[in-house]
């Protein structure tokens, strides 16, 4: 099962994932969890560049983002998936969707061929989103970077990008209250993946 963890900055996706990884593991599960940007080592540069280079316009940031993503899923995702492995990711397509969408206003319609042509077609099966309001995860943020000098105005759109990418992908988005305790978000991330899991066990087994 491919999982993605979807969220704005400071809503504890980092610590679901780990949770996550966790309960699998102890169910004897082969899960590989990783993160967008820098689930690779080529990855990290990009990362590096994105959160501490110099100024850059949108859809430069969006190319760099995408081609981090592609090559994540080439090198690491498919393969695991192949190798029969449960994966989790840390942020993946909804996030440029939503924050390059949403967040800085570009087209949505050039962002979604541009991120198909990044994935060739591998969506998750399971998107949990961490859903927080922006004061919160404004001040939960502890690592200030390039990217993290936005405005309160700026997470209020990418919250509501969310919940709008949510709504018309219903069938893989599983909300989650991040102002919960993170162990009541925990249990709710997972018996949203037992429901998961057992609705694709029971599409493959009918």
């Amino acid at each position: 099962m491919f999982i993605t963890v979807e969220g704005v900055d400071g809503a504890g996706k980092s610590t679901l994932v780990r949770g996550l990884g966790e309960r699998l593991a102890a169910e004897g599960i082969d899960v590989v969890l990783s993160r967008e940007p820098g689930g690779t080592p080529l990855g990290q540069q990009v990362r590096q560049i994105l959160l501490d280079g110099e100024d850059m316009d949108a859809w430069t940031e969006v190319f760099l983002f995408c081609a981090d993503r592609h090559h994540h899923v080439e090198t690491l995702i498919r393969p695991a998936l192949n190798a029969g492995k449960w994966f989790i990711s840390d942020r993946y397509v909804d996030s440029t969707l939503v924050y390059q969408g949403y967040g800085q206003r570009l087209s949505l319609s050039r962002l979604r061929a541009v991120c198909e042509l990044a994935i060739d077609g591998l969506w998750p099966d399971l998107t949990l989103c961490i859903d927080l309001p922006a004061e919160q995860a404004i001040s939960r943020q502890l690592e200030r970077n390039r990217l993290g000098q936005l405005d309160l105005s700026f997470y209020e759109r990418v919250r509501e990008g969310f919940h709008r990418e949510a709504e018309l992908t219903p069938q893989r988005f599983e909300m989650l209250k991040g102002d919960a305790p993170a162990d009541e978000v925990l249990e709710s991330a997972w018996q949203a993946v037992q429901d998961r899991r057992a609705r694709l066990s029971a599409l493959e087994h009918p």
